[in-house]
């Protein structure tokens, strides 16, 4: 008789099913792939039932956090980190302190707790989540942008708070008098621990990975970052810190170290899956029967939570000195509940500060403000301050009838343009939509003016009659049809070069009869490709002439795709190595029989055709 899978092969196979359609699903709607895992976790445990032991997987998913800090680490030089010091030991202590004592007023005042349980609820409220909170600066880009700088300061000073929160619990306890003795051997064991810490990272990590990596075994590298990740954070949980924290000083250490790279590729597979892992353990530890008995109180504390945590992290903030855009995004990235807030009520409830009914209900609300934590980001950006474009008076005075060459559009495509023209002595009149751009170039001396290209008085007044050819170099396809459509309707004599944005807006403009034309990025592409071919090893003259060869096909690929479409003339793409024409002779002159110079040789693929014709 062959036994049952153990459930534990079931459950695996549930959260990764879960994870694979709600990720990609929320990634889909905008509402990000945190929200997706929490909401996965939310169906398939207390929706669901099919997974009851939700607060074993967290325990084992908090290694995705660790994971994480041991990548944040990886990336922040110890010098950076020092740059830093003001916003986590400035910023983010007056967080902790301010925002906690407010949280624990308003639940001894208006929640009926207890001193000690409104301290431990305040305090415990004031941190945020770490995870939920870096994932969302990860999916946008932000973790080295200003406001995702303060964030994270903010998050490490919340991790370190963590420590001097549990040494109050036996202290708030009722009879916990005599465990004041304790915190002094505990300060001195943490200590301790940072330091030795500090020491092996610093002297023994670098050399442990020079060894393994000479031997060429793959798989030790993988298990000596393993070792070190979770050694770390072993240390710090043995010390009464932060297991998060002891990654990421052992991420620190390293960051520096010429196998950063390495490591950060071989955590990574790891750090993805333990953290989608601990947002959909949050999920599934979610008590439903304490939300549906407690309803009215959670809709109530939950958006009062985050409004207030909202707006103290804003005033703090714009007191250290950051910009209201900045603020905005910290605050409205940082209002929910943190992880490990579930720690600190639990250890409560264990001390009796508060019963246990409490803690789940105070779960249950830091849990839904994590899940509100996209929303809140959304919000947020409806607060920050619209990109105003300056104005200024479109004033053409001086003009002197305009010049040979009318420019439309002065960014970066036109300023090298312009430059080639004005270096052929040709006089050049410019006009650009952006007053910051037209301020910031006339101090170069060019001859630029304030206006819109879309406009035919402004046009007129830039002299497009004297012009004998008007280059259009706007960045928006959008703007350049209308500039195109306008000039051919009211100045059809006059001659247009357009700057193209793709392929088929080439197109477009051919049909439309412009004189010339071109892809902002093909030249460019040509060259690049050129020269990557030369430091390969092709010689110069052989990659001109590929870079020929491509442009000619690209022409006529052009040619074709003018008549029968964007998808035709795919055979005249070169997907395979080629000898240009003019490197190989054909093996034989042939000539072309309808040409009207008889002595012209044939070219490489007229040759073909003509063997192949003599072939058949």
């Amino acid at each position: 008789m062959v036994a049952a899978d153990p459930p534990i092969y079931t459950e695996a196979l549930l959260l990764l099913g879960g994870a694979v359609v709600s990720a990609p699903l929320f990634k889909r709607i905008g509402l990000g792939t945190v929200l997706g895992y929490l909401a996965a976790g939310v169906v398939i445990g207390p929706i669901a039932r099919f997974i009851t032991g939700g607060e074993e997987i967290l325990s084992v998913a908090e290694l995705g956090v660790v994971f994480l800090l041991f990548i944040i680490g990886l990336e922040l030089k110890p010098t950076r980190l020092w740059a830093l010091r003001r916003d986590i030991f400035g910023l983010g202590l007056a967080q902790v302190l301010v925002t906690g004592a407010v949280l624990a007023a308003l639940g001894v005042a208006f929640a009926g707790l207890s001193v000690p349980a409104g301290i431990i609820a305040g305090y415990g409220l004031s941190l945020s989540s770490t995870a939920f909170a870096l994932q969302i600066l990860e999916d946008e880009g932000a973790t080295n942008r200003r406001y995702g700088q303060t964030s994270f300061a903010v998050l490490l000073f919340q991790d370190l708070a963590i420590v001097p929160l549990l040494a109050l619990i036996p202290l708030l306890a009722p009879g916990g008098d005599h465990a004041a003795r304790m915190t002094l051997p505990q300060f001195g064991v943490s200590i301790g621990a940072i330091v030795a810490l500090v020491i092996v990272g610093r002297y023994l990590l670098s050399p442990l990975f020079r060894v393994i990596a000479n031997t060429g075994a793959k798989e030790a590298m993988i298990a000596a970052a393993l070792l070190v990740v979770l050694g770390s954070a072993t240390i710090m949980q043995f010390a009464g810190l932060s297991m998060a924290m002891g990654a990421f000083i052992a991420g620190v250490l390293l960051a520096e170290s010429s196998y950063r790279h390495e490591l950060e590729a071989d955590i990574e597979p790891f750090r993805g899956i333990l953290l989608g892992l601990f947002f959909m353990a949050v999920g599934l530890s979610l008590n439903l029967s304490v939300i549906l008995d407690n309803w009215i109180v959670i809709v109530v504390a939950v958006p009062l939570l985050m409004a207030a945590k909202a707006a103290l992290i804003y005033a703090l903030t714009r007191l250290f000195g950051s910009e209201h855009d900045n603020a905005v995004r910290t605050a409205f990235l940082l209002p929910q509940g943190g992880e490990f807030g579930f720690v600190l009520f639990s250890a409560a409830a264990s001390a009796s500060i508060f019963p246990d009914a409490t803690a789940s209900l105070l779960v249950a609300v830091v849990t839904l403000s994590m899940a509100l934590t996209p929303v809140s980001v959304l919000i947020g950006k409806r607060f920050l301050r619209p990109e105003r474009s300056e104005e200024m008076d479109e004033d053409f005075a001086g003009l002197d009838g305009g010049a040979d060459v009318l420019m439309i559009g002065f960014s970066r495509f036109g300023q090298i343009a312009s430059q080639m023209l004005l270096s052929g002595g040709t006089g050049v009149t410019i006009i650009d939509h952006s007053a910051n751009r037209v301020r910031s170039v006339q101090k170069f001396g060019f001859r630029i003016y304030f206006g819109d290209g879309q406009r035919k008085d402004v046009l007129e007044a830039a002299g497009i009659r004297r012009a004998k050819i008007v280059a259009v170099c706007t960045n928006h396809r959008e703007t350049t049809d209308k500039i195109v459509e306008l000039i051919q309707a009211e100045f059809p004599d006059t001659r247009l070069f357009v700057r193209s944005y793709d392929r088929a807006h080439t197109l477009e403009l051919r049909a439309m009869g412009v004189e010339y034309e071109i892809r902002e990025t093909f030249e460019s592409a040509l060259m690049f490709g050129r020269r990557t071919l030369e430091a390969l090893g092709t010689d110069e003259d052989q990659a001109y002439q590929i870079s020929q060869d491509v442009r000619k096909r690209d022409e006529e690929r052009l040619a074709i795709q003018a008549v029968e479409g964007l998808t035709a003339g795919i055979e005249k793409m070169r997907l395979k190595p080629v000898t240009p024409e003019p490197l190989v002779k054909p093996t034989r002159e042939s000539r072309r029989l309808d040409s009207a110079n008889e002595n012209e040789p044939a070219t490489e693929d007229e040759a073909e055709e003509d063997r192949t014709a003599d072939a058949s």
